[in-house]
């Protein structure tokens, strides 16, 4: 009896560990061309340019890092790129500069910034950390999506091999993702 109960446990255990890890985050109601609204970010008139907002306290940020790395490297086109974390007005300064704004700081070419508030993710109606968004030198949105296949899972997944083909000048096979980790804006955050 004691080891059927065990079993079960168990069992429901993996299982609302594995419904987590596969549960899409909120996607991005991003908009088709670069926001008029001026903000921090400039959009690059000689390439595309990236786009990925994260939480500095989301454990499935250091995943999206990787991906990101990866994507970079592969890529043909190097866009510009900016990896935005949220700062909420509520924490003291410096609460968003843990290990993964520095892992991001460590990418080649890659700019770190602070999102005061969450303006910028509210401006590219960003809800979900994780969400890269890639436009074009236009300013036409290319991509919208995360770039792991789970919640801080690395690896081949649709959102890294639709970045890498689109800057390496090749179809996508989508041009739109799930995105997997934490909500930017949640209560208490």
């Amino acid at each position: 009896m004691a080891a059927t109960l065990w079993l079960i446990a168990a069992i429901t255990a993996l299982s609302v560990l594995w419904k987590y890890d596969n549960q899409p985050g909120v996607g991005a109601n991003a908009p088709g061309h670069w926001p008029a609204a001026r903000g921090v970010l400039a959009l690059a008139s000689d390439r595309p340019t990236l786009v990925l907002l994260a939480h500095p306290q989301c454990s499935c940020t250091r995943a999206t890092l990787g991906e990101l790395a990866e994507a970079l490297a592969r890529a043909r086109t190097r866009p510009r790129t900016y990896v935005l974390f949220l700062k909420p007005e509520a924490f003291s300064n410096g609460w968003e500069q843990t290990d993964l704004w520095r892992a991001a700081a460590a990418l080649p070419d890659v700019t770190v910034l602070r999102d005061d508030d969450g303006r910028e993710a509210l401006r590219f109606g960003t809800a979900t950390s994780g969400q890269t968004l890639l436009y074009d030198s236009s300013g036409t949105l290319l991509f919208s999506g995360g770039i792991t296949g789970a919640r801080a899972h690395a690896g081949d997944n649709a959102g890294r091999s639709s970045l890498v083909a689109l800057l390496s000048g090749g179809r996508p096979d989508r041009v739109a993702t799930n995105v997997f980790g934490c909500p930017l804006f949640a209560p208490g955050i």
